[in-house]
């Protein structure tokens, strides 16, 4: 007699493992009353003489401001990061992130030094635009690229200027850039023929 055992993996090491350390973060931040994420996991104007300047230019996409933060970039990061993953490698996804909280977090400490930042929003933005590069063939651009560019990028654009929150949309944007960028150099690299 035949059993179907069915059994959970681990499909998507780096998204898994990003979910799973921002989840820490938000706790340790509760747990803290949001010192920890102060210190360690939100990038503010302090000296380029402290060490943690250097780290909290990446970690800053781990600390959430709560619970709805958190639950709203983990829901895109959960949607894309596996199908990413599976498309481009693990490593290719990790750099992704890497450089988007890198490139976000100086960006936001060059000119806006009167602003914090923290959450995955950046890393969400440059998902959603390597998502619309992984069915490129040479020699085109796909349409769902530039509807996806259109829609969330303009999105961003006029909040930015018509509307006065807490989120930075400037961060978004540089996200987005930083997907769009690398999707269109990854797909270079495996671009099929027709």
């Amino acid at each position: 007699m035949k059993t179907n055992n069915l059994k959970i993996t681990f499909n998507a090491p780096v998204t898994l493992g990003f979910v799973f350390l921002s989840f820490a973060v938000l706790a340790a931040g509760a747990l803290t009353r949001g010192m920890s994420t102060q210190m360690l996991f939100m990038t503010w104007h302090s000296s380029l003489l402290n060490p943690l300047t250097w780290l909290r230019f990446f970690t800053h996409v781990l600390g959430h401001a709560g619970w709805q933060h958190y639950v709203g970039n983990m829901s895109y990061i959960l949607l894309l990061g596996p199908m990413l993953e599976e498309k481009y490698g693990s490593e290719k996804i990790l750099e992704v992130i890497g450089v988007t909280a890198l490139i976000t977090g100086v960006v936001n400490y060059i000119l806006f030094p009167a602003s914090a930042l923290c959450g995955a929003s950046g890393v969400v933005f440059a998902f959603i635009l390597l998502t619309s590069f992984t069915n490129v063939r040479y020699g085109e651009i796909p349409l769902t690229f530039i509807l996806v560019a259109l829609v969330f990028i303009g999105q961003q654009v006029a909040e930015g200027l018509f509307l006065s929150d807490n989120i930075s949309q400037f961060t978004h944007i540089l996200g987005g850039i930083v997907g769009a960028v690398t999707g269109y150099a990854l797909s270079g690299n495996k671009r099929t023929h027709r």
